[in-house]
């Protein structure tokens, strides 16, 4: 294989027409030239150069590999181009991994300002909270006892705590706060998948309060729950991030004693850690819970 460094000190002497003068181009000595030309001329088994007076001449195989070798060079130096753009995260992609109340609170505007800034950069959203898959920043409700992977860092963004959601005229809509135990007896919509964090935590709370839920309706997601306590049907606990702007008619109370509280964190590949997108995207994520919490 010819040796690159050789061949960049063969297209300047050609270009110059002078060792002097190519190696000071370089960066080099006249002599370390005159050696770089030599071993390249044995690599190749090729005359390159010939003396003319005191100096020296490409010979015809010289002129030819130094032109042959230009589309090399150019192709080094897009690459290089690359390099630093990768570097920079103006190019390449990343994914980022959300459950929904995250991906429909905080992902539009750190989607706008990610395309703003970096705007040939291809971003990947995945609804990470019922299909796990590794993406480079994943946003998720932490589970008790969890144990991460050795190859993402983990950072606590925020807590969420819950809130139950009733009718205005609900004798619990004027209060401060209500305490989990007040609802044991209570009809209660669903609003989570059975295996989701976010219920458990919700029913690792009524355990230490010392009861079951009592779920009239079983719905999925928050959006479709809040719905039915407008009905009277029962009441819904639902995290605040989760909530939303409530309909005419309903109030959100904060529950307590115990209170129950889904914690937030952002987990980034170590691999992309320090790309300035990745970077970015938690710099945003921390402002944005800041400001929400």
């Amino acid at each position: 294989m010819l040796d690159l460094p050789r061949l960049r000190v063969l297209r300047a002497v050609v270009a110059t027409g002078s060792i002097r003068a190519s190696a000071d181009a370089l960066g080099y000595t006249p002599s370390a030239v005159s050696q770089q030309l030599a071993s390249l001329q044995r690599e190749t088994g090729l005359q390159l150069f010939e003396r003319v007076g005191r100096g020296i001449e490409p010979t015809t195989a010289g002129q030819t590999l130094a032109a042959e070798a230009e589309p090399l060079f150019a192709a080094v130096s897009r690459l290089e181009g690359v390099v630093g753009d990768l570097r920079a995260g103006r190019i390449g992609s990343l994914s980022i991994g959300y459950f929904s109340t995250a991906g429909a609170t905080w992902l539009p505007s750190i989607v706008a300002a990610l395309r703003a800034e970096f705007p040939e950069l291809r971003l990947e959203l995945r609804l990470t909270e019922h299909d796990p898959s590794d993406p480079d920043i994943d946003i998720f409700v932490e589970r008790p006892g969890t144990e991460h992977p050795p190859h993402v860092e983990v950072r606590h963004l925020t807590d969420d705590p819950y809130l139950v959601v009733v009718r205005d005229d609900d004798p619990l809509a004027g209060r401060e706060e209500v305490p989990l135990a007040e609802l044991a007896e209570r009809h209660w919509v669903d609003n989570d998948f059975a295996a989701g964090a976010c219920r458990q935590v919700l029913l690792e709370a009524c355990a230490e309060a010392g009861y079951a839920p009592r779920f009239a309706v079983e719905t999925r997601d928050y959006q479709t729950a809040i719905p039915f306590v407008a009905t009277g049907i029962g009441i819904t606990v639902i995290p605040r991030l989760g909530i939303g702007n409530l309909p005419a008619g309903l109030t959100a109370v904060p529950v307590v004693a115990p209170a129950p509280m889904r914690r937030i964190n952002v987990a980034v590949k170590k691999s992309i850690a320090d790309h300035p997108a990745a970077r970015r995207t938690v710099a945003l994520l921390h402002e944005l819970t800041a400001v929400d919490f």
